[in-house]
């Protein structure tokens, strides 16, 4: 399975590079590829390292203007013009969407992310991964769009949210079965 990560590539303490690695590591360990904003810096980074480690497959989509922070190390790299033909190919890419923490790109797709599998753009399954409780304010906003009838579709259909690594690859591995 191709998973897509969403996360930040800001250098970030171990509260949240753990959670992060353990999901890499347990995606390298069951032979899927990362599928991933390309970087080498910050969580990308520990994201990439973990998922090669333990053997997975890394395909990078990086954009021109950040080719200086491309991953050395990916067996394919995609460059693209812009941010929204990125976020266009992660998701052409990806058989599942896991979002991390991030910054208000990661944000920003992951929202888009989740407009677009509202509008039946795509079926993929969508994980937030809620490391140290980052998104509960998210978790808690979407659940008022739901139960306020903002969203077309159940928020489980939308989104699982899952506090741990383990939990969001299962998740994953029992949708695709």
């Amino acid at each position: 399975m191709n998973i897509c990560v969403f996360l930040s590539a800001a250098d970030l303490d171990e509260r949240y590079t753990a959670p992060a690695r353990d999901f890499a590591g347990l995606l390298g360990k069951a032979g899927h590829t990362l599928v991933w904003g390309g970087s080498h810096a910050g969580l990308m980074g520990v994201v990439a390292d973990a998922a090669k480690e333990a053997g997975g497959r890394l395909l990078g989509v990086s954009v021109e203007f950040l080719a200086h922070k491309a991953y050395e190390g990916a067996d394919e790299m995609v460059m693209t013009r812009d941010l929204a033909e990125r976020k266009a190919l992660l998701l052409a890419h990806a058989d599942a969407i896991v979002v991390m923490v991030g910054g208000a790109g990661t944000l920003d797709e992951a929202t888009e992310i989740l407009e677009l599998k509202k509008h039946g753009k795509h079926t993929k399954p969508v994980v937030l991964l809620n490391t140290a409780g980052f998104y509960d304010g998210l978790k808690t906003q979407l659940h008022r769009m739901d139960e306020e009838g903002f969203l077309p579709i159940p928020l489980t259909d939308l989104v699982f949210f899952a506090e741990d690594a383990v939990s969001a690859l299962a998740y994953l591995e029992a949708y695709a079965a």
